[in-house]
């Protein structure tokens, strides 16, 4: 990773004590790939353990924020497999998650490990015209980078359940309802809130922003760690499913899945 710009890349720069983290892939609507998923793991990482780095800034560039995984770099005969560094923070927090806050920057399609991503950080800045969908239920899969419990912590239950099992798109007003998102802003003015609010943050005491997310984490981690325990079942359960292979095939020939329920 460099400030050097790259296409289908993660990107990182430092402003003083504010560590940026850009998803830069538009031309695919800033679709990961597992190179990707492994280059913002690292990012992450380097956020975490880097003394100077006082908060993060997640963002994208374009006009996406992301689309999701590219699905066929990671299923199927050309899938790629690329694992993170052992002992790596992964971009979703659950198998470690980053001491340092984090604000996220999204804007237009932000989707599936998307909402994932923003959740497993602290605060979300959501340009206008942001549209958001947790739809892996849809491709006869499910959701497994922590929607099933941080759409809990974050919406309650009703409402968790509700987009959930709809799989539906929402805005950006609706993300800002259910407590998703912090702040609504004109799009392309999303990066620029965020990384006000990481500065503002920044002229705090460090350790004092540390200790408070640590102790706010304890009140939910027990929770969180049954639940982050469940996702290999979760895993076995779809992933070895004839509705799973429907639901790729369908989106690879762009027509509605035909569900079995096996």
């Amino acid at each position: 990773m460099s400030d050097q710009k790259q296409v289908g890349q993660i990107r990182t720069e430092v402003h003083g004590h504010v560590f940026k983290i850009i998803i830069d892939n538009p031309t695919k609507k800033n679709s990961f790939s597992p190179q990707m998923m492994s280059q913002i793991s690292d990012a992450i990482t380097l956020l975490d353990r880097t003394e100077d780095h006082w908060v993060g800034v997640v963002c994208a560039e374009g006009s996406d924020f992301t689309a999701g995984l590219d699905m066929p770099k990671f299923f199927g005969p050309k899938a790629e497999k690329i694992e993170p560094k052992p002992g790596n923070i992964d971009v979703f927090a659950l198998s470690g998650r980053c001491r340092k806050p984090i604000v996220t920057a999204v804007q237009g399609i932000v989707y599936t490990i998307g909402i994932e991503m923003m959740l497993a950080g602290d605060i979300v800045v959501a340009a206008s015209d942001s549209r958001f969908c947790q739809m892996e239920a849809k491709r006869g899969i499910a959701p497994l980078g922590g929607a099933h419990f941080r759409y809990l912590t974050r919406a309650g239950w009703g409402d968790a359940m509700y987009h959930l099992f709809l799989c539906d798109e929402f805005n950006a007003e609706r993300a800002h309802k259910i407590g998703f998102v912090q702040e609504v802003v004109a799009p392309g003015k999303q990066i620029d809130r965020a990384m006000e609010i990481a500065q503002l943050i920044a002229k705090n005491a460090p350790l004092g922003i540390q200790v408070t997310k640590e102790a706010a984490l304890k009140y939910i981690e027990a929770a969180e760690r049954i639940a982050i325990d469940y996702i290999p079942k979760v895993k076995d359960r779809v992933f070895s499913s004839e509705d799973m292979i429907e639901g790729i095939q369908s989106f690879v020939e762009r027509r509605a899945a035909v569900f079995k329920g096996r």
